[in-house]
């Protein structure tokens, strides 16, 4: 049997927010109380137990129900993956307000509408790898050899991260694109894209 399931995230844990408005929200959208997950974290913290716990209770067929799109995603490429991951399980994924109010990936249009959030994605991410290479070529003309070749930066290691996860990534190729060694490479990350203790400590210190 399929069901409705509500994830809802507010910010701050301090009490200063409440979760009701994306409740009512859920709840007039058909979600049973029973089943709304949440959490009170910034959107960026990996660890939201909330979250987790909403996405291992979610089955082929079920549709996955936030108020707003901010609400569940990291940023767009976490996003992207994580809406990748579940239409791979067969489960939905419907915004109820904001700028994703038309994403409903049950239906063909809703699909559409997420289709162009993942082209932008990869626009992103072709962006920032056109600007890492533009950057290590103007350093090499300055006779720095690249700058600071060995450095691993928050944006290299999402792209990192979400490069590692693919098996067609060679991981020669991308420590060129990313203007690091394989040795600093894996330092950061693991080989399917998972953060290791260095990693961790990177995205702490730049939020």
């Amino acid at each position: 049997m399929t069901a409705l399931i509500g994830y809802a995230r507010v910010s701050k844990a301090d009490g200063s927010q409440v979760h009701d408005l994306q409740r009512d929200a859920l709840a007039q959208a058909g979600v049973e109380v029973g089943n709304i997950y949440e959490d009170a974290a910034s959107g960026k913290k990996e660890d939201r137990p909330g979250l987790a716990a909403c996405l291992k209770a979610l089955r082929c067929g079920d549709t996955l129900v936030v108020w707003k799109l901010d609400r569940l995603g990291r940023d767009l490429r976490h996003l992207v993956n994580l809406v990748d991951d579940l239409t791979q399980r067969h489960v939905g994924l419907k915004v109820l307000a904001g700028e994703g109010a038309s994403i409903d990936t049950s239906t063909a249009n809703g699909r559409l509408v997420f289709g162009i959030f993942a082209a932008l994605a990869e626009f992103e991410r072709a962006l920032i790898v056109e600007r890492t290479k533009a950057g290590l070529a103007a350093a090499r003309a300055r006779g720095r050899n690249g700058g600071a070749p060995f450095k691993m930066t928050p944006t290299k290691l999402r792209l990192a991260q979400a490069a590692m996860g693919k098996p067609e990534t060679k991981v020669a190729h991308l420590c060129t694109e990313l203007g690091i060694t394989r040795q600093t490479l894996y330092r950061f990350v693991g080989p399917k894209g998972e953060l290791r203790a260095d990693g961790t400590k990177l995205l702490e210190r730049s939020k």
